[in-house]
């Protein structure tokens, strides 16, 4: 099982979009500042994911999710979350 998931940082209230197969160990590797490319932004929250069984799909939709057509779409789908 490959999920694809959004993290919003409390630090900057930013969000990261990634993919992985361990989704609960791929978190606290963000929280232990183990992703170099997160690790400024830590502590962050789970927000958002999706499970895929293909993993192709997976990383398609990972790429999709980063556009600005992505973006928006999690803004719809997440509108009570950012309109706190």
């Amino acid at each position: 099982m490959q999920y694809v998931y959004v993290l919003e940082s409390k630090k900057d209230h930013n969000i990261y979009i990634g993919c992985t197969s361990d989704l609960k160990k791929r978190l606290l590797l963000h929280n232990a500042k183990k992703i170099a490319s997160t690790k400024l932004r830590v502590p962050f929250v789970l927000i958002y994911y999706e499970a895929y069984i293909n993993s192709k799909d997976a990383y398609n939709r990972e790429k999709y999710l980063k556009t600005r057509w992505g973006r928006n779409h999690l803004q719809k789908v997440l509108r009570n979350f950012f309109n706190r």
